[in-house]
């Protein structure tokens, strides 16, 4: 019998720099999706590439002193070394610039204009270089481009056009008779609302102001814009013919069943794509999902800001499947997720080094040192095992139902809960009670025995994810991964099966202290080409304050007496405490890094006073709405900045 076919994408990557960790989320993140849908049994093709034309290319070449094809040559290896090192499982690595696609390019725009999808007309707006993209006045917020908020000049060119209008109201029809094909939903409200309801622009699909593109073969003073080349990538890539002779690829695994995206790209792939894919009369694709954006610390990385984290140095810091992990179990399946070097070391160590490393690693030591390492179901059984069997044979098909709707990091989260539960089987079970009496033999090794089958059932389905890991751990138990169809029973570990005598530790405890002297060792050498912005702290220094300001810049921050009447300490992390606070008649909450300096109680009733206008971030999944302010010594220690006398909640402070 054969697979059935699914077919995955990512976004290709655009060619202007290195990837950031917030790039490099969404390759991590599809790999996931396909590892698991192979896992299942999918005969899965998975796609990847690079964006490597426009303008913005052109430029940063000359910049460069190369040319363009050399510029891109470059960081196309650069994105396919991070892709490698994360240990991505792409079956093609596709380049705008290979011969093949350019060739269908060409084909696909003649195709077009003959058949009347494509027009010539002259095109005069704005045009926001970054984005690619030209706007209506109308269409600008506060007179700047609307995705990127940069400044956006006037054009006026020469230019071809699509349709866009003719295929808008079959596009409606399409979404209200396949509602899952976008994701989240929100996505395609915001599509409907803000694009095809105020009715569709047709669309520039050729550009005669730069030459670093695909030109159009009847009329070379034009090249191909931007959306019409990168878009069809999808259909290029398996071999697809715009006169019919397709590949086989492209008859198997065509319509694609998901694109996954970065959600600044979503009106592109469910707008531009579906309409382009109408004219060329092709089935649309099953799904877009339409990701959120991992931030740093709250903000959008940029290189500008100073704010960029990189894949390769969180590897050489936390190894591979810890970076994945990270990216993976703290992105939100809607809303933004967010990422600190301090966040990922607090992850690290209590979910990975903790929960999951410290129960193999205890697994496999209590089994070597009462039974030489030998596993036995002795048929010792009580009741608290059946709560644990009960839980490993549904937990695949949980984990697989969250996997499905692309709810990654709460499938995760069901892995997780059941490791816990293996964790406190121990405390209920006390192998090192049982093993005390003679008597209590039997019983010691079926616990040992229950705790390695849990751990191989939950290593399985985290293979995924944790890909390099689940192979340890394989290889630390003597045994083979079992199949997914075998994943919801419990006991088919084969009695006598031997632990290895090699010592694994999965995942190392980290100091956040060790982190900073890592990256500052990582740095060394490098540190002035570094926008210090992106480093951790390195330990403590002289305070730097900015250049003087104005009166009116100090204006421009709001602070105001707040009343705590509420606090938590925020759980898995020892610095953080979450404070319901309130502000005259408002109610706010505030993560604040003060555990080590106040207890929850000591915090409720304080006074204390407050940023209240700071753009709020989320910190460990909460929304933070401001800043509780402190002063700080040279030995770290904190204070909070409390008024004076007694002052009522929401008093300014000027």
């Amino acid at each position: 019998m054969s697979k059935k076919p699914y077919y995955i994408t990512t976004a290709i990557t655009y060619t202007s720099g290195k990837p950031h960790i917030g790039n490099t989320y969404e390759i991590v993140l599809t790999d996931a999706i396909a590892r698991f849908k192979r896992m299942q049994g999918f005969d899965v093709r998975f796609q990847t590439g690079t964006d490597e034309h426009g303008q913005k290319i052109e430029e940063k070449a000359a910049a460069a002193g190369v040319s363009p094809q050399q510029f891109v040559d470059g960081v196309a290896e650069q994105i396919k070394e991070i892709w490698d090192l994360m240990n991505i499982s792409y079956d093609k690595f596709i380049r705008t610039t290979d011969g093949y696609h350019e060739k269908q390019v060409q084909k696909i725009f003649r195709k077009l204009y003959e058949q009347g999808d494509i027009y010539k007309s002259t095109y005069e707006g704005m045009y926001c270089t970054p984005c690619e993209s030209f706007w209506t006045p109308s269409q600008l917020v506060d007179g700047k481009c609307p995705d990127c908020g940069r400044e956006v000049k006037p054009a006026k060119e020469e230019a071809y056009f699509f349709r866009m209008s003719k295929y808008a109201n079959r596009l409606l029809q399409y979404y209200d008779e396949h509602p899952e094909f976008i994701a989240p939903v929100s996505r395609k409200n915001e599509m409907v609302n803000n694009f095809l309801k105020p009715g569709l622009q047709d669309l520039c699909v050729s550009r005669t102001s730069f030459k670093w593109g695909i030109p159009v073969d009847f009329d070379p003073k034009h090249v191909v814009y931007v959306w019409l080349d990168a878009l069809t990538n999808y259909i290029t890539g398996l071999g697809y013919d715009a006169d019919g002779s397709h590949d086989e690829l492209f008859k198997t695994y065509w319509p694609a069943d998901v694109h996954v995206i970065g959600k600044d790209i979503i009106r592109f792939h469910t707008i531009y794509w579906p309409i382009f894919l109408m004219a060329l009369g092709l089935p649309l694709p099953k799904r877009v999902f339409g990701h959120p954006w991992l931030l740093m610390g709250g903000d959008k990385m940029s290189k500008s800001r100073g704010n960029v984290i990189y894949a390769d140095e969180l590897v050489k810091i936390f190894g591979v499947d810890a970076v994945r992990y990270f990216v993976l179990n703290d992105m939100p399946f809607e809303g933004d997720g967010n990422i600190t070097w301090e966040l990922i070391c607090d992850r690290v160590n209590a979910d990975l080094a903790n929960t999951y490393g410290n129960l193999v690693s205890r697994t496999a030591a209590m089994a070597r040192k009462y039974f030489g390492g030998v596993l036995a179901d002795k048929g010792a059984a009580e009741p608290v095992d059946a709560e644990v069997k009960a839980m490993a044979e549904t937990l695949r098909d949980r984990v697989a139902a969250k996997t499905d709707e692309f709810r990654i990091a709460d499938a995760l989260g069901e892995i997780f809960s059941f490791l816990r539960r293996l964790n406190k089987y121990i405390d209920e079970t006390a192998p090192w009670i049982l093993a005390r009496e003679e008597s209590k033999k039997d019983r010691l090794s079926t616990v040992l025995y229950n705790l390695a089958e849990g751990i191989l059932i939950a290593t399985e389905l985290l293979s995924p994810f944790l890909p390099e890991t689940a192979e340890k751990v394989f290889a630390l138990f003597n045994t083979v991964p079992r199949g997914y169809e075998k994943l919801n029973a419990f006991g088919l570990l084969a009695n006598g099966t031997a632990v290895s005598d090699a010592e694994t530790h999965l995942f190392e405890r980290r100091a956040y202290k060790d982190v900073e002297a890592a990256y500052a060792a990582l740095h060394a050498e490098t540190e002035p080409k570094q926008p210090a912005a992106q480093k951790p702290a390195a330990g403590k220094q002289e305070t730097e304050y900015p250049a003087e300001i104005s009166i009116d810049d100090f204006a421009k921050v709001k602070m105001q007496v707040a009343e705590v009447i509420a606090c938590e300490k925020v759980e898995k992390s020892d610095k953080l405490l979450k404070s319901t606070v309130k502000i005259g008649n408002e109610t706010r909450t505030v993560v604040s890094g003060i555990a080590k300096f106040y207890t929850p109680e000591e915090m409720v009733g304080k006074k204390v006073v407050m940023i209240t206008n700071l753009k709020p971030a989320k910190l460990r999944g909460i929304l933070s709405e401001g800043m509780l302010l402190c002063a700080e010594d040279e030995e770290g220690n904190l204070a909070l900045l409390t008024p004076e006398k007694a002052m009522p909640s929401g008093s300014g402070i000027y």
